[in-house]
């Protein structure tokens, strides 16, 4: 069975617990589908306890959460702990039985209800929950950070990158591309200002750049001098965006510097994980994508590479019906965060032959560049599924032969 239980036969009470930020709702079955429990749980370990000690009377015990990870973590990690089998009904798996019942409310107890009649009666849509592995669940949390972080970085990018056009777009010709750029925020802290840049001079701009930027700074600080020459009029809110332009990038600054942070302490999780060498083998993987595949695949078990596939969003869906309708689209389900890091994956590898010869033939065939990105992440999943299952390492095509010589 998915969550693996050596004898499903053998669970007596089968537990759903439709999880809370303060409150849960769990639902008790025994194996004939009479409730033994129906109440609302505070997010409380002690009552948790008390709770599953109470149901173990019955015979041992199967928890099933429809969250198992941030707010239902605390659940899980009880029941573990109490000896119970815990197991997770994914979200889409869920609202496709919850069509299968009665009624269109939607209530904890109704939701609770449901998680357990389908341990009870459906143990293949169950998944397995491994909190065990410390280093995939702090992976897990610090990659969460780094995403949030991310965001906030485009955001604070875009929002300077607005005020340089709105005051003086020349400049934002210049300064724009290079907005992330440490000497670039450490001038506009500086000098934020049209003004304050002409004022300062070419040299003395060089001299600042070159500190942070020693092959870009001279030539930088001409492009910004010739950008402000361009330009003769002072825009109306030139004044506001001196005072908000310094604090915005010092605050990028200071986004860009935990990315850092994060990826130092992210890079030593990976490395000392098994799985390190066979992932970093492949073309295009480096920490952050090698961290996501971790926290999304380790400890799952796909039988073939159509399953990862399937799980990644990246295996398209069939659409028959008679002969009017016949074809296959791009699935828009499936696991966003793994098919988002096997397609930055994928573009980040095509400087290797191999995948850019394969990038190029889906082309030729008439692709767009993200269908033929999409086909090259397919590919490489299918890939990433072989040597994971025979724990080789990846082999370019050139190493193979030379090896078969």
């Amino acid at each position: 069975m998915a969550i693996g239980i050596s004898n499903y036969r053998d669970i007596s009470v089968f537990v759903g617990l439709d999880v809370g930020k303060s409150n849960h709702h769990a639902v008790a079955l025994d194996q004939a589908g009479e409730r033994l429990f129906d109440h609302e749980l505070p997010n409380d370990e002690k009552r948790l306890r008390t709770i599953l000690d109470d149901l173990k009377t019955h015979g041992p015990v199967l928890m099933v959460v429809d969250q198992p990870a941030t707010i239902g973590a605390l659940p899980v990690a009880v029941a573990q702990d109490a000896g119970v089998t815990v197991g997770y009904l994914p979200g889409l798996s869920m609202r496709r039985i919850a069509d299968l019942h009665p009624g269109e409310a939607k209530t904890d107890a109704r939701d609770a209800f449901i998680i357990a009649e389908a341990a009870r009666t459906m143990p293949h849509t169950l998944r397995s929950i491994d909190l065990g592995d410390e280093q995939i669940a702090e992976l897990s949390m610090l990659c969460g950070f780094d995403d949030d972080l991310a965001l906030q970085v485009n955001a604070t990018s875009n929002r300077i990158r607005g005020l340089l056009t709105q005051i003086h777009p020349g400049l934002e010709r210049v300064l724009g591309p290079r907005i992330g750029h440490r000497a670039v925020l450490d001038l506009l802290q500086r000098y934020p200002s049209p003004q304050a840049l002409a004022a300062a001079g070419e040299k003395r701009l060089a001299n600042h750049l070159t500190k942070l930027a020693p092959r870009m700074g001279k030539q930088l600080a001409g492009d910004i001098i010739t950008a402000l020459g361009e330009q003769t009029v002072v825009v109306v809110g030139t004044g506001a965006a001196a005072t908000v332009l310094p604090r915005l990038a010092e605050q990028l600054a200071g986004l860009h510097r935990q990315r850092d942070e994060i990826a130092t302490v992210v890079e030593k999780l990976v490395e000392a994980h098994p799985l390190h060498p066979i992932l970093m083998s492949m073309p295009g993987v480096g920490v952050r994508i090698a961290a996501r595949l971790l926290t999304e695949i380790a400890g799952k078990t796909f039988p073939t590479a159509g399953h990862l596939a399937s799980y990644a969003g990246l295996a398209p869906v069939t659409r028959r019906s008679g002969t009017s309708i016949r074809g296959e689209h791009a699935s828009r389900g499936g696991n966003k965060t793994l098919k988002r890091a096997l397609y930055l994956s994928a573009f980040a590898s095509l400087r290797n032959p191999d995948s850019r010869a394969y990038y190029d033939r889906k082309k030729a065939e008439g692709k767009r560049h993200n269908q033929a990105l999409i086909a090259l992440a397919r590919r490489r999943s299918d890939v990433l599924f072989a040597i994971l299952r025979d724990g080789t390492l990846y082999q370019t095509r050139s190493q193979k032969a030379a090896a078969a010589a």
